[in-house]
């Protein structure tokens, strides 16, 4: 049965890495991937939501701080350390790797596993911005099987911890504003 899941996942790889390749999916796939890319529009996004956003504002945007550091962590320091799973470009000569290929273990992937815990603890807080906060953790998650340096199950298993991550950092958020808002 292992094996088998295997083949499909190097299956769906492939499909993504190889067959879906051309220098236009190459260059949006290596910039979204790039968290070094999205730093000032999330420093601004930060700062309207924690100036302009109220109780619920604040509490989130101090919240979002600790979210992304426990996700990240959780991911890069136990899970891949526990798993120890090498990249695929590391493992087939003939993976596609526009932007090269790294050393570090690939289950689970961070992108996935922290884009998706955000996007599901402001889903929870902002539900009307449902659309914009999955499509872009699913386009960034799937960056990283493109570009060859996670395998589909790495983004799998990443958004299932990050959508578990969001969603116990929004219950922390909700406790929290019950309380602040009982002190009124």
């Amino acid at each position: 049965m292992i094996d088998f899941l295997f083949t499909i996942d190097l299956n769906i790889l492939y499909f993504i890495n190889t067959n879906l390749s051309n220098p236009v999916f190459d260059k949006f796939f290596s910039m979204i991937t790039n968290v070094n890319h999205w730093f000032i529009a999330y420093i601004i996004l930060w700062g309207i939501l924690f100036f302009k956003g109220g109780k619920k504002g604040k509490i989130a945007a101090i919240l979002v701080l600790f979210l992304v550091t426990a996700a990240d962590q959780f991911g890069a320091k136990l899970l891949k350390e526990l798993f120890q799973r090498i990249r695929p470009c590391n493992v087939y000569s003939d993976i596609l790797t526009p932007l090269g290929c790294t050393g570090s273990y690939s289950f689970p992937s961070n992108h996935a596993l922290n884009n998706f815990a955000i996007a599901m603890f402001f889903y929870k807080i902002y539900p009307d911005y449902k659309w914009v906060l999955f499509i872009s953790a699913f386009l960034i998650a799937l960056s990283r099987v493109y570009l060859g340096l996670h395998y589909p199950s790495d983004i799998l298993g990443g958004v299932i911890f990050g959508l578990g991550f969001g969603y116990l950092f929004y219950l922390i958020h909700r406790e929290i504003l019950k309380k602040v808002e009982s002190k009124v």
